[in-house]
């Protein structure tokens, strides 16, 4: 695959040229972007609630609880004879479903990050969430 074009700089006078948006002298400023985005996602629209159970204790053992019960691998990985460590464990019903399922373990699955976008696809799809 070709690599992509050089352009100027972003960052208003500078002429260095970049294959992405701020040269290495400015790419502070895309990193200063991006933590105010986060910082704007994390007061107005991430889910405080469901925010606040996945730094909790009980989320880290039940987590802990389904990696060692799972072995550490995606699950969907296995149904498919490949061996892929896990990294997310999955509510298998989303948490905005069904909360009172957050700490059952039968409610959880240990996934790679590849089936966890795609399960997250369908959660959306199938639940609206």
């Amino acid at each position: 695959m070709p690599l992509k074009p050089m352009r100027p700089c972003r960052k208003t006078g500078c002429r260095n040229l970049t294959r992405d948006g701020y040269c290495q002298e400015h790419q502070y400023i895309a990193e200063q972007k991006e933590r105010e985005r986060q910082k704007y996602y994390d007061r107005y629209q991430r889910d405080q609630q469901a925010a606040k159970f996945y730094k909790s204790k009980e989320w880290e053992l039940v987590r802990d609880q389904a990696l060692i019960r799972d072995h550490g691998l995606c699950q969907d990985c296995l149904d498919e004879k490949q061996i892929t460590p896990a990294v997310p464990v999955d509510h298998i019903i989303p948490l905005k479903v069904a909360w009172h399922l957050r700490l059952t373990l039968s409610n959880l699955r240990s996934l790679c990050s590849r089936h966890h976008a795609i399960k997250t696809a369908e959660d959306k799809r199938k639940y609206g969430v």
